[in-house]
């Protein structure tokens, strides 16, 4: 499907218009398909890293707890985002599995700013790096 755009702006000295035909793409999914309702019990985040802890509870997991942190690479890089959670094996879980993942993609919408060099990329991207330079 093509969808022609009219600008009605003059080019020239002449009065003249332009037309732009561009092709529809399909939207592409947002973020906001990967975010959760958490109970944040605490966050903190700068430019050099920091995490997010959230309580699984409303999950489920009377009492538990899961973060996502990142750490700083140097040179303006953040690393791969990681998880962790009071649950022991958690990573067997589909649903904490799930949860983890949308928490790093929430956490990622915090510490990613699409003006930086470094800092935009996007998840994928992103969690391609190492969790630490140490």
């Amino acid at each position: 499907m093509f969808h022609a755009i009219f600008i009605n702006k003059p080019v020239t000295n002449r009065n003249s218009f332009v037309i732009i035909v561009c092709e529809l793409q399909p939207m592409q999914a947002t973020n906001k398909e990967n975010i959760m309702d958490f109970e944040v019990i605490r966050e903190e985040y700068s430019s050099r890293g920091g995490g997010i802890e959230i309580d699984l509870t409303s999950f489920g997991y009377e009492d538990e707890k899961m973060t996502a942190y990142q750490n700083y690479l140097g040179g303006g890089m953040l690393g791969a985002i990681g998880n962790d959670c009071t649950i022991s094996e958690w990573k067997e879980d589909e649903k904490l599995v799930e949860i983890a993942d949308k928490l790093s993609r929430h956490f990622h919408t915090l510490t990613n700013h699409s003006d930086d060099e470094f800092e935009s990329a996007t998840f994928e991207e992103n969690q391609k790096r190492p969790s630490s330079a140490y």
